[in-house]
Order: structure tokens, then sequence, then C-alpha cells
């Protein structure tokens, strides 16, 4: 039968907290006593009540405690009947087989695991001695077993052990590793007649040790089965007798927290503290619709969009109507359209009105004092609630963790007394502050892992993203306010407290930094800055070193640097006769994922970031630029284009007037924008490159070649054979002639800004908005407005073709490509036409076959140079590619929401340190 545990323990966690006790704490409200062991599981509340998210069973599984567990006692193993039982266990567990050698564990293990779940003592002796049956081996052989069933725990790898296991000193090893990472073990017994086993080794040569062997084992598993459910497993199954270890069943739990079905979307709400009122003020500004008793009291909401809220805990104590807020949030959960996590004051209310003792303090009075207004129903009822709340929830996939007081990556999905203790109270020093409030350890700082983490617990005047993780509790009983963070879309909402309900111990954080201060610690050493197209991106130090040379020595002011563009990956090789690139190479990448792209025409310029203000005043009020130019012109690194800052003013009022003549200011609410654009000609800003690279190889070239031929030529009149030579000399000098004329073309003289042209083709941000999201015909048709109203001729037009993938669109796009490129155009750039955000690179460039003559030199079309290049691996590019897309997405947000200077600039900065990453500048 399967027995329930009788220890002290719930059925989902082995493991009392044996962490130090935290301290009493304003924000906490804890009384100073351990966690309650039988809450560390995050399955079953103490009082035996369900938890309030109640999964649906697999097969007869049920509860430890529940009646439908309480099966009939079968029968001894010598006879009796045999009905099929089904062994419940936990889908990320330790599974402990029981039995004595020859009662068939792993016959059972390789019916009902996979082969890579089990881990046998027997293989870890063959692996440690070449011999399964050496047992001088067995100390070797089982430290090898702990080591391999912690590294799979670790990892949340499901894991049987098959060895006897018939003493408690080998099973208490294996528990110890279990609670070592946060798992639960389950022990499975099989139980056969020793005449049984004996007949079974008798027939396996290995097994020569005869029956007193079997009947120690015996003796050993009886005395077990009295002790077992006393031993830390979360439950004990024992399979007695030969059929019923045959016909029996595994089925699997799916673990409390784990909600990773449910995907959203999300509003989290911070911690509410009996504040009622203005949680109901925060669910309407939200979109709920609130329901009401016949008393008038909210009993319930639901959302017309089908969103769902999740709770961070703490929904109690302090404020002035704490029974309100649990009648609310308690008809919300149980009318599914909310989740709630358990806060360490809901932790604190069950145990006083369990009659448990505590100290009366931070609120738990108020708390009792109003629920002693309510009838004795109510008081249950709450306290049963309360009594269910898990201690955290998995999300999304597991792309969301929301807990108290926030969790580290490690306990994620995993119950213990630990878990749950970092998740109701975190980590602390156990130490005391000057408020006597624990000095809490600063978990969010290290944290790396790929969730985001939505927490409460520790009250701040605004909530901050750091590392990936949120703080959502606002004080609102403490007069500040009540916070939700919409997910996915990242956007808090808050509304004010009505009054300061509590006087705070600690005054709450604020922050008091400059916005437009600047940190050396904000961007050296090693960084982890969170994106949401890509997760977490690591800014490694020393290429953090060498952007701060760049920023530091050569950069603009920071407030006019608010994005750099990502740099831009290239397409594969192309197996194309002479060419090195071509269209249909990111036709093919694009295919699996858009209907449509646009190819852009390439111009052969100078990547630049334009921030244009509709006047000086809105640079000055908005940006803090009251002297210099009204705006900025940068380089790809940050860097003015022009030295003159005239010739900057003058080109931002071109801009900014015909912004103004296309109505582009009142079209887009905004009296400033970003734009992203290409500056031409090239050798408006590549002047010592073009003269002392590639002018100066050009007049080698073509002074040494002509000569070498000549002399060639002479020598062939004289007979001797130098054909082949020849042949060579006068490819190279054709090959040096496309060179000159390829990087010519996109030079000529510029005086001022006579000559210069400035191609925008995004816009990037404007006031309030992102608009990097939007889809590219979006963007060419406002570009064409503004350039379409340009007086001046400055402003110039990106010719692009829309196509359909897999139509004859492409080859159509292949020929107009050839077309720019033969026109003297460097290619184009090919990006998917799609709304919204997409972890796709932004775009691929195709580059024309006579422009790579500049990049790989001038012989690169000869076939062995051409073959040799197609093998590069562009791989890294596009990981660095997308990296810096994805960080530069996140500073257009901030720079749209008017956040301080100092956020903004890490990503910028960020994008600038990728940079300098080893990676073949040719790609």
């Amino acid at each position: 039968m399967t027995e329930p545990s009788n220890d002290s323990t719930s059925q989902n966690d082995p493991t009392p907290s044996n962490d130090p006790t935290p301290h009493d704490d304003a924000a906490s409200g804890h009384d100073g006593t351990p966690l309650n062991p039988a809450l560390g599981d995050d399955r079953a509340p103490s009082n035996g009540a369900a938890p309030q998210h109640d999964p649906v069973p697999l097969g007869d599984t049920a509860p430890v405690g529940d009646p439908a567990d309480e099966r009939e006692p079968l029968d001894d193993a010598a006879g009796g009947p045999a009905a099929q039982v089904t062994c419940s266990v936990p889908e990320l567990s330790l599974i402990v087989l029981v039995g004595v050698s020859g009662s068939g564990k792993s016959t059972f293990a390789k019916r009902h695991f996979k082969p890579t779940q089990v881990i046998s003592s027997d293989f870890c002796r063959g692996l440690v001695a070449d011999d399964e049956t050496d047992q001088t081996a067995t100390t070797e052989a089982f430290e090898l077993l702990h080591h391999i069933v912690g590294v799979r725990l670790r990892r949340g790898l499901l894991t049987v052990v098959d060895a006897t296991n018939v003493q408690p000193k080998a099973r208490a090893s294996l528990v110890k590793v279990a609670k070592e990472h946060h798992v639960l073990a389950d022990a499975i017994v099989l139980d056969v007649p020793p005449t049984v086993a004996a007949e079974r080794n008798r027939a396996r040569p290995d097994r020569d040790f005869g029956e007193a062997v079997i009947r120690r084992h015996h003796r050993d598993l009886k005395r077990s089965l009295k002790s077992l459910s006393k031993e830390g497993f979360r439950r004990v199954h024992r399979l007695s007798g030969v059929e019923q270890i045959e016909t029996a069943r595994i089925a699997y739990e799916k673990a409390w927290n784990d909600k990773t079905e449910e995907t959203g979307p999300f509003d989290l709400i911070g911690d509410v503290h009996g504040c009622r009122a203005e949680l109901e003020s925060l669910l309407t500004e939200l979109g709920w619709t609130l329901e009401r008793d016949d008393a008038g009291r909210p009993v319930g909401a639901s959302h017309p969009e089908g969103r769902k809220a999740v709770f961070v805990g703490d929904l109690v104590d302090r404020g002035p109507d704490t029974p309100g807020v649990l009648r609310l949030v308690t008809g919300m959960v149980r009318a599914g359209n909310a989740l709630c996590v358990c806060g360490n004051h809901e932790q604190k209310l069950v145990r006083a009105l369990n009659g448990r003792k505590v100290k009366v303090a931070h609120g738990l009075a108020e708390s009792l004092e109003q629920l002693g207004n309510e009838d004795e129903a109510f008081r249950e009822d709450a306290k049963s609630f309360m009594d269910g709340l898990v201690s955290h929830y998995r999300l999304d996939g597991g792309d969301l963790v929301v807990a108290h007081a926030g969790l580290k990556e490690e306990y994620h999905g995993r119950a213990s007394g630990k878990v749950r203790s970092f998740a109701l109270y975190g980590d602390t020093t156990g130490e005391s502050d000057e408020y006597g409030l624990p000095v809490r350890l600063p978990w969010a700082e290290d944290y790396r892992g790929r969730a985001m983490v939505v927490y409460g617990h520790t009250p701040t005047a605004e909530p901050e993203w750091v590392n990936n993780t949120i703080c959502l509790d606002t004080g609102c009983c403490f007069g500040g306010r009540l916070t939700a963070l919409r997910y996915p879309e990242r956007e808090l909402v808050a509304v004010d407290a009505l009054q300061e309900w509590y006087e705070p111990v600690r005054p709450l954080h604020t922050t008091v930094r400059d916005a437009t201060m600047l940190d050396f610690e904000d961007v050296a050493g090693d960084r982890y800055l969170t994106t949401d197209l890509v997760g977490t991106v690591k800014v490694r130090a020393e290429n953090a070193a060498a952007a701060l040379e760049v920023m530091s020595r050569f950069a603009e002011d920071p407030r006019r640097v608010l994005y750099l563009p990502p740099t831009m990956a290239p397409v594969d090789a192309s197996s194309l006769d002479g060419y090195l690139e071509h269209p249909a190479q990111a036709f093919d990448q694009y295919r699996k994922h858009a209907e449509r792209v646009v190819c852009q025409e390439k111009h052969m310029g100078s990547r630049a970031v334009a921030l244009v203000c509709r006047d000086p005043e809105v640079a000055r009020r908005r940006f803090g630029l009251g002297t210099g130019p009204a705006g900025a012109v940068l380089t790809r690194t940050g860097r003015a284009f022009f030295e003159e800052e005239a010739l900057t003013e003058e080109l931002l009022a071109r801009i900014a007037l015909a912004a103004e003549g296309a109505g582009l200011w009142d079209r887009l609410a905004t009296d400033w924008m970003l734009l992203d654009c290409e500056l031409l000609p090239w050798s408006a800003k590549a002047r010592e490159l073009v003269e002392d690279q590639f002018a100066s190889v050009a007049a080698a070239g073509l002074s040494a070649l002509p000569a070498a031929a000549s002399a060639l030529e002479a020598a062939a009149a004289r007979g001797l054979d130098v054909a082949d030579l020849a042949a060579r000399t006068t490819s190279r000098l054709a090959n040096v002639e496309a060179f000159a004329e390829a990087y010519q073309r996109y030079c000529w003289p510029t005086s001022g800004l006579e000559g210069v042209r400035l191609a925008p083709f995004q816009i990037l941000a404007t006031e309030g908005a992102n608009r990097a999201d939007h889809r590219h015909d979006w963007h060419l048709d406002a570009i064409d407005a503004l350039v379409g109203a340009d007086a001046t001729g400055t402003l110039t037009a990106t010719r692009r073709r829309f196509v359909t993938l897999g139509t004859d669109e492409e080859a159509e796009a292949a020929d107009w490509w050839r077309g720019l490129c033969a026109a003297g155009g460097e290619g184009m750039v090919v990006k998917p036409v799609l709304e919204g955000r997409t972890k796709l690179q932004p775009g691929l460039k195709v580059r024309g076959r006579e422009y790579l003559r500049i990049v790989y030199g001038a012989d690169y079309t000869d076939p062995q140079h051409l073959e040799r290049l197609r093998q590069r691996r562009p791989t890294h590019k596009r990981s660095q590619a997308l990296r810096e897309y994805a960080l530069g997405v996140e500073a257009l947000d901030l720079v749209a929401k008017g956040a301080p200077l100092w956020r903004i600039h890490q990503y910028v900065f960020a994008i600038l340190a990728l940079e300098s990453e080893p990676v073949d500048p040719r790609l």
C-alpha cells in the first residue's frame, strides 16, 4: 500500500527549515518563530486543507492526508488479493527503490522509467571496478552514485536509485542528497517472499552469495517498514507480492508551484496590506470589472480581455480593511481569475488564528481586530485560504517566477523549508540595521536567471528593474502607492494611497541620485543586462574597458547619446558562380518566419543617428541641452559627425523644418524624434581611411602592375615562356582597376553641407513611444513624407521593393539588386515585414559583387579566393548583431518613457562594448 509519511514535514517537503530565524521586520511582520515545516512543501497546508489551486489528480493519486489515499492494507506478500496499486510520485523527485536482492527492482525500474533516469549500484560498481559484483568497490561505487544523483537533481531531472536500500543508513544518505537539492524523495518498497528472491538469485550466475544474505536483507526490510515513513520520505509506496509489483503503475504529480502552462497575460500586483480601497482603484485602472455582493462589498473581479491577476503576497495587516482584501482576492482566486502566493504576513496571521504564540506587532493587531468583527465562518474560510497559499509560482513556461520576497534561480520550482523561507523572508545576514530590521543580502544583484522574478516584501519608493527582477512593494500602507506590472508588456501601473495607514519603522527607500549623473560602477566589470528579445546579455569587463576608452575620450555629451545602431549581420555565402553574397540566401533565412520582406537600398555612406528637436526649447526642456546644437548627429561610436557645431545645427534645422512641412510633429504627437539614417558620401566621415588605405593600395597597383605587364610582354617577345604569369598580372590589373572604381563611387567633394546627403530610413522613437517595432512600410511612408517636404535637397529617399516570399517577386528583387550594384550602389538590406518584436535578425545585408572588393581585396573574385571565403562563419557576427539590436530596443524603451539618463546609458554603453568583441570585421 501507499503509506503517508507521519513525520512533522508535509508531503512535499522532507526538510524543515534549519535557517537562522529571521529578525522582526516592519516590512515583514515575522514573529521570530521558526517556519512551520508543514508549509515548506508548497503542497499541503498544516491544517490539512487543500491548497487554493487544486490540480487535477493523476490516476488515483491523492495528497497525503486525503481519505482517498487510505486504502485497505494489503495482505502479506505470501498470498491474498492483489489490487492494482498506483504509485504517485512528483515529476521532479528522487525515487528510492527498496527491496532485497532478487525482488525485481531492476525489472521494475526498466518497466516504468527511462534508462537514463535509473542509477543502479551495480552499474556504478562496474564503472569503478569493471565488475558489477566486486563488493570491494562498494564504497567508491556509492560515492559515484551519490554524485550522479546530485548532478541530476541539481539539473531538475527525476532520478531513480536501484539498490537494495534495506538499511536505514543507506536510505538516509539518499534523503540527504535530495534535501541538499530541495527535491522530494519517495520510497517504493518491493516486498516479495524470501523464497521468491532466493529462487531468482539461483537463476543468475552472478548472484552466488546464498540464501543467508537474502534472509538478512529481508529482516532488515521488515524492521525498516516500521520506520520508513519517519525517515524524511514524502511517501512510502509498498508493493507486496509478485503480482502486485508486476501490475503496479506509476503516475506523476505536478508540483503545486508549477503553473508553467499559464501564459497570461498577467497583472502582477504588489503588497496590498489591507488597503482594500486602493486595490479596487488599481483593478479598475487595469480594466477589471468588480463583482459585489448584496452588501456592496467586492467579492471578485474579472477582466474583459481574459487577463489573470497574480498577487505577490502580504494581502493582510497594517491597512484599514484586511477582511475586505481577503474577500475580494479569495473570490478572484476561486473563480480562476487570479493566483496568489503566500506572504510572511499571511503566514503569521494563520499562526495567530490557530492559537499559536506570536508577537502581535507590525499590523497583526489591526488584522485580528478587523477579523474579530467578522463571523466565525468568514474567519475559518479566510484562514483556510491563507493556509493554502504556496510559496512561489512558475508561470509562462518557466519564464516568470512570482515569490513574495523573491527567489534565486536554484530554488525555482523546488520544494523545501529553505525554499519557502527564502520566498517568504528573503536572504538575510542574521544582523539588524539601525532600525532593528534584518539586513538583507542583495540576491537580486547577483541574479542571472532566464526567468523574470517578480516580488514584493521590501517597500521602495519606486519599482526598479535589477537583473530581470522587480520589486512591486511601493509601500501603499505607508502612504506610498499600490503598484502592478502588466506582463508581458512590462508596463507599470500604480495608484496613490488614500493616506498613510501605518507609520513605517524605516522610511521608504528613495532614489536621490541625479537622473543625469553617470557612475563608473554602472558600466565597469562584467555586467548583465536584461532584454525582452534575447534575455540576459553579458558585457565582459574587457569589452567594457574598451568602450569606456571610446566614450570618455571621443563620444558626445551622454545626454545626446541616447541610442547607437547595432551592427548588421551578413547573409550566408552564395554558391552562385562569381558571387559571395546574393539575395536568395536572405530570402531563405526569413522564409520560415515571415510572409513578406522589404529590400531596402543600402546607401554607401556612414551609419548615423539623428536626435531632432522641434526647437531649442524642446532640447533644453526634454534633454537638458542648454548649449550647443538642439540635438545630435552621431556616428556608430557616439561621436559627432561634424567637428563644427554650426554644421550640426544647420542639418538638424533642415530636418526639423521638413518634419514641420510633412506634418510629422502633429501626426506623431511629439516634439522630438530619433532617426536612423545613412550619411553620404562615405568620404564625409572616412576620408582618412579612403586616402591612407584604399587610395594608396589602388595607386600602388595601378603604378606597378602596368609596368609589370609591359615587362612581361617584352619578355614574351624575346621568346620566354611567361604566358601564365602575364595572364595573372593582366587579371590582377583588371581587379585593381575595378577596386579603384568601386571605392571612388562612394567619394565626392563636400564643402560644409554642400554635397552632404542624409538618407533616413527609420523613426526610432518619439515622445512616449518606441517606434522600432512598427512595420517597415509604416516607417518608409513617414520617411517619404519627410524627404518630400525637404526643400534643400539634403534629405534623400531610400529606394525599396516589397517581396512576397515564395513568388516570382524574389527573382525580380534579385534583378533589382543587380541593377543597384551595377549603377554603383553598395547593395541592399533585407528586413522582415512584421508587426511587433520578434527574435529575428532585424536585417541582413546583401552586398554587391564589386563593393565586396573594397572589403575582401581586389582579387577576391578569383575562384580559389572565393571558394575559401565561402567557408566564412557568420554565427558570432549574427549573435553580436542580435544582442546589440536587443540592447538598442531596451534603450529606446527607456528613452521613450523618459527614464533616467544613467539607465539609458547602461544599454547604449553595452552596445558599444559588444563592438569590441573579436569578430571578423569584414563580415
